[in-house]
């Protein structure tokens, strides 16, 4: 089959279009933004990539239109594929209906660390010897890539097209599908790993969003098992509407009674695992923060139910290198950090933080902030963001006034709880130059943005070496 995939540069539709061309289809795909490193990836893969939605690309006679929902009405394309009357499908659709049908889909889903849950579970598979298929919103560092249809098996651990690990997203899932786009992948094990207001530019309140969460649940079979995190009362009130699973819950409380999963924090970011209070095991590890030990939790959970022990689980986690992004360390002048994270709700960024707070002792921490979430940008949750910081030595926030990624709130009077530890800009030369001046050797610079930030990352590295290289000099 030949499918034209509109919006193709997106990590989902990219995904989409990696698993496609692997199952042996034919694969094209336009969007208004074909760059590095997006379209490199793909046409590394053979698909070949048009700028643009020209109605001139129903040349091409594809069997099937596959829509991303960057694409709206209006759009050049779609509307003269409406007018044609040419068969198209929603992307988590067509993923559902021709890729996920028949294997045991375990599917992540919650308002922050889907990503990294998703690629710890994908990891333990893997090690586990279960080979998974998985597509992800991020690049998990122990694979390298974001998707791919299955691995190589190791003997007795089932067929490579047996498993696949998701990421599930609640975001709908075109203009034409205003369900979450989870609602599509047929999950046998389902992690709801948390849930707090997000996406404002779709959903009204949180009990919006809890709706959806249980359209998932409803979608799980009696013989599957729904994960779930204890301490979150808004998973509590979906699971009260109604559950036909296998159930489990996991807390960071070893007193929680109502976990049958919880962990001991031990040296350093180590921690014991339990399970029905038996210990099953320590993971030592190099990531930090709560969140990452509750997504660790998680995926253990999860991956007992395909049949992966504790024990297995726990040492691949030891080998777990994390997420693209994720706390990646970006560089180092004059034992500077420069930390990439990709932050992006005050909970995330609370725990993520406080997490390098534990590491870095009396180091200091100068955290760097967009809010260019579209929540954030709207400022639903913006109360939330000063407190989220407080763990920092130093705090700078970044917002532009113009173009599409412009906030609509005063980040000055939002962050003035903060005091004099924060500074507030909006040009991006003057945030780098402001950082730089007051970096001294020990800092951890964390930036956190779940865009490209104009590149800050290097421009910090390389307004700092030139300082140092400077000083070095003048001595």
């Amino acid at each position: 089959m030949h499918i034209h995939i509109l919006g193709i540069c997106g990590t989902f539709m990219g995904g989409l279009a990696v698993l496609a061309k692997q199952a042996g289809h034919r694969v094209t795909g336009c969007d208004a933004n074909v760059y590095p490193p997006m379209s490199t990836q793909l046409a590394s893969q053979g698909i070949e990539l048009i700028e643009g939605f020209d109605p001139a690309q129903l040349d091409l006679q594809p069997d099937l239109f596959v829509i991303g929902n960057v694409v709206s009405r209006g759009n050049p394309l779609m509307e003269a594929i409406l007018n044609r009357g040419l068969p198209y499908v929603s992307g988590p659709q067509w993923i559902g209906e021709q890729l996920l049908r028949d294997k045991w889909v375990l599917a992540v889903a919650g308002t922050h660390g889907k990503t990294t849950t998703a690629s710890m579970l994908a990891w333990i598979l893997e090690y586990a010897g279960y080979a998974p298929g998985f597509l992800i919103g991020g690049v998990p560092l122990n694979f390298g890539i974001s998707a791919r249809l299955s691995g190589d098996t190791v003997e007795g651990k089932g067929k490579s097209s047996d498993f696949f690990v998701i990421e599930a997203d609640e975001y709908d899932t075109a203009f034409f599908d205003k369900r979450s786009k989870f609602v599509h992948y047929h999950a046998k094990t389902a992690v709801l790993n948390n849930l707090e207001f997000d996406h404002a530019d779709i959903f009204p309140d949180l009990a919006a969003i809890e709706t959806q969460f249980h359209h998932l649940v409803r979608t799980v079979p009696g013989i599957g098992r729904l994960i779930v995190n204890a301490k979150e009362p808004s998973l509590a009130r979906v699971i009260q509407r109604g559950c036909w699973s296998e159930k489990e819950f996991f807390s960071d409380s070893a007193s929680d009674a109502a976990a049958d999963w919880s962990l001991q924090l031990g040296e350093l970011e180590d921690f014991e695992v339990y399970f029905k209070a038996q210990l099953q095991g320590v993971v030592r590890w190099n990531l930090n923060g709560a969140h990452n030990r509750l997504n660790a939790l998680a995926a253990i959970a999860a991956a007992r139910h395909v049949g992966v022990e504790p024990v297995t689980a726990i040492a691949a986690l030891s080998e777990f290198i994390n997420v693209k992004r994720r706390m990646e360390v970006r560089g180092v002048v004059a034992d500077i950090q420069v930390i990439d994270d990709f932050a992006h709700h005050p909970t995330a960024i609370a725990t993520t933080v406080q997490g390098l707070r534990r590491k870095m002792g009396s180091g200091r921490i100068l955290a760097v902030l967009e809010p260019r979430s579209n929540t954030m940008k709207m400022g639903a949750i913006k109360q939330a963001l000063p407190t989220s910081l407080e763990a920092s030595d130093l705090v700078y926030v970044y917002g532009a006034q113009n173009g599409k990624d412009a906030i609509h709130w005063d980040l000055s009077d939002t962050f003035s709880p903060l005091g004099s530890k924060v500074k507030a800009h909006h040009q991006l030369d003057e945030l780098v130059r402001d950082i730089v001046n007051e970096a001294r050797s020990g800092d951890a610079i964390l930036v956190m943005s779940n865009g490209g930030f104009g590149g800050v990352h290097q421009l910090l590295l390389d307004a700092l070496a030139l300082k140092f290289q400077t000083a070095s000099s003048a001595q």
